[in-house]
């Protein structure tokens, strides 16, 4: 199966992030000359509120609100100091076009910067005035994402072809943008939440006995995986699964694929992927699946407070209400277990039995609409 990609805005050439950062340096100039302090206007976005009953518009993408920068504010100077730092970083990385990752920039001025949050920071700033992604800036992070399967693909001309050897794990790209030719034939895309998981999958020789892809996160997904997953979905058009553990993290990170994140909502709508399709780990699942009592372990306080956080979060309620049931009763049941709980029955079971067994669950679902995951 062949296909083009749709999602994701049209790519701004360095020229014209340049010509944007000359205009921007050049008014910051003009202020300080004239003997004003510069205000820089930072629009503010949210892909989540914690109001579930409320009519909010986070769905919306647009801006929830905006912040001004000034030197006239002690508590902005060394924010406005970082944020240039950086930006003539940024400057120089598309004059000479390199790539650099986050932490190249945070080693660069580590005195001033003090914490690669404050750099973290800086460059979701600059996105924002710039009206571009962070992969346009020429900033990446360093891949840890994981794939396998039935698929075949280029990379700046470079050949991935993982259909010869579908159960050996090839780095998912960094620079997804250079991305070509994806071939594949798979019938699905499995997600999973821990490279643990992902080696089972890869042991079991899971991808020959089912056609599909697998992609691993390594826990909470980078940009490029994100990305990537996005891409294979709008070009090969084939349904998304989910699986994760049944504790709050594992839902965090479902979350995280299906709405984005909170940090990086200014880019939100394309990065998730809302066709995603939640497979598992469900709380009734410990029973249906027979789990001794040892495989269940307590929810600690921070788990039932991360819980009873995420339940308020707005789009479960608008967008995903039975994923909100879930998480509910997980909470109310008190306890949690990971995906290799499953392997009380025997080693293979969550390739041979649990996987195969919700995906067909899931196929006769769609079929008669039963479907609300």
């Amino acid at each position: 199966m062949e296909g083009k990609r749709s999602r994701g805005r049209s790519q701004p050439r360095p020229r014209h992030l340049l010509t944007k950062i000359k205009e921007f340096t050049r008014a910051l100039v003009k202020d300080l000359s004239d003997g004003r302090s510069p205000e820089i206007l930072i629009h503010r976005f949210r892909n989540y509120c914690s109001n579930p009953s409320a009519n909010c518009y986070c769905s919306s993408d647009l801006p929830k609100g905006k912040e001004t920068l000034t030197l006239r504010k002690e508590t902005h100077v060394h924010r406005l100091d970082v944020l240039l730092r950086v930006l003539v970083i940024v400057q120089q990385l598309l004059q000479e076009n390199r790539h650099g990752s986050k932490r190249d920039i945070y080693y660069m001025h580590p005195s001033i910067f003090s914490d690669q949050s404050v750099v973290d920071r800086a460059i979701n700033d600059i996105c924002i005035l710039l009206q571009c992604s962070r992969h346009n800036l020429n900033v990446v992070s360093v891949g840890k994402g994981l794939v396998m399967g039935w698929l075949r693909f280029t990379e700046a001309g470079n050949m991935f072809d993982c259909i010869n050897r579908p159960n050996t794990a090839y780095p998912v790209p960094v620079h997804v943008e250079e991305v070509k030719d994806i071939v594949s034939v798979a019938q699905y895309i499995l997600v999973v939440e821990k490279e643990s998981v992902f080696q089972r999958l890869a042991n079991d020789q899971f991808c020959n006995t089912n056609h599909c892809i697998v992609i691993t996160g390594r826990g909470y997904p980078d940009i490029s995986t994100r990305r990537f997953l996005g891409l294979l979905v709008d070009t090969l058009h084939i349904p998304v699964y989910c699986l994760v553990d049944c504790d709050p993290y594992g839902f965090d990170i479902l979350s995280t694929y299906r709405f984005g994140s909170l940090q990086m909502a200014y880019d939100a709508k394309f990065l998730r992927v809302p066709e995603i399709i939640w497979l598992g780990a469900f709380p009734l699942d410990s029973e249906k699946y027979h789990l001794p009592q040892q495989c269940l372990l307590p929810l600690t306080a921070e788990d039932k407070r991360k819980t009873e956080a995420m339940l308020q979060r707005c789009y479960l309620e608008r967008e995903a209400p039975q994923w909100r049931l879930e998480l509910q009763l997980m909470l109310e049941r008190g306890v949690k277990f990971e995906l290799e709980a499953l392997s009380v029955h025997e080693l293979s079971f969550l390739s041979t039995e649990y996987i195969p067994s919700k995906i067909q669950d899931m196929c006769y679902e769609c079929e008669y609409g039963l479907r609300k995951m």
